[in-house]
């Protein structure tokens, strides 16, 4: 089981704080200019923690800092501290991608509604191992360089191992201080501040440890049922090997502790009886 941080061991890094410091709707709104090198009048919080389930049957998503600027620009931003196999974090956005244009379009609306979207990927590791600060995506033609789909849709993965003089100023600094490094410059030091203020606050801390105890009994529970998962594997290799050796029914049910009828049950799909 993963260890559960302490409150006082949380870090930027760690997703709980990284939301609580993302509600400073200043900070967001400039760390938001800083990477895209836009201007924003204005940003709203749809929810604190945006949840989008489109179907019973769908795959739920938890969005960490999801924001709307006054056009209606969408921005996501995430806090990744784990790279995923097969490409996984890459189809992760093109999941996310999908949610929340699924969750902006009204029933009946036109296509053309969809307003541009951003998902950003804060990451604490090189997603791509280019060695860049900095990865934007966007879709392009394969067969014509220099046309784009143009449907408004933007991916990018910043990455705090990595650097470039070209990289705005801020952003650096705030990938450094992602990094573990110190708060160096206004806007970053300003960050640094909110950390602290988020984590001297009693109220706040108490929900993390709420969240804590029941991360730890979630854990816990599911331990458990793997243990009996994996004595039940084990239980039933045995059975089979057991058949296959020639074992009677009668005899492999005593030791067991199963029924003769749950043996054959188990013989006939294996394909031993």
């Amino acid at each position: 089981m993963k260890r559960i941080k302490d409150w006082e061991e949380l870090t930027i890094q760690d997703n709980f704080l990284f939301q609580k410091v993302m509600r400073n709707k200043r900070l967001c709104q400039y760390l938001i200019e800083k990477i895209l090198q836009i201007k924003i009048a204005d940003i709203t919080y749809p929810d604190t923690e945006k949840t989008i389930d489109i179907q019973l049957d769908s795959k739920n998503i938890r969005l960490d800092v999801y924001v709307k600027d006054n056009t209606g620009r969408v921005f996501d931003i995430e806090m990744q501290c784990t790279n995923e196999k097969e490409n996984g974090l890459a189809k992760r956005t093109r999941y996310y991608q999908a949610m929340i244009d699924m969750d902006v379009l009204e029933k009946g609306d036109d296509y053309s509604k969809l307003n541009p979207a951003y998902i950003i990927f804060i990451c604490t590791f090189d997603a791509f191992d280019q060695g860049l600060p900095m990865y934007t995506f966007r879709n392009r033609c394969v067969e014509q360089e220099g046309i784009e789909l143009n449907d408004e849709a933007t991916k990018i993965f910043l990455n705090s191992k990595g650097d470039s003089p070209t990289l705005d100023p801020d952003v650096r600094a705030f990938l450094r201080y992602v990094d573990g490094k110190a708060a160096e410059g206004v806007f970053v030091q300003e960050v640094d501040k909110e950390v602290r203020r988020v984590k001297q606050h009693d109220e706040t801390r108490r929900e993390y440890m709420t969240l804590a105890m029941e991360l730890k009994r979630m854990f816990a529970e599911g331990e458990k049922t793997g243990e009996e998962k994996g004595a039940k594997k084990k239980e039933t290799m045995m059975i089979l090997a057991m058949l296959q050796d020639g074992v009677a029914k009668e005899a492999i049910a005593k030791y067991a502790k199963v029924s003769v009828e749950y043996i054959t049950e188990l013989g006939k799909k294996n394909h031993l009886l």
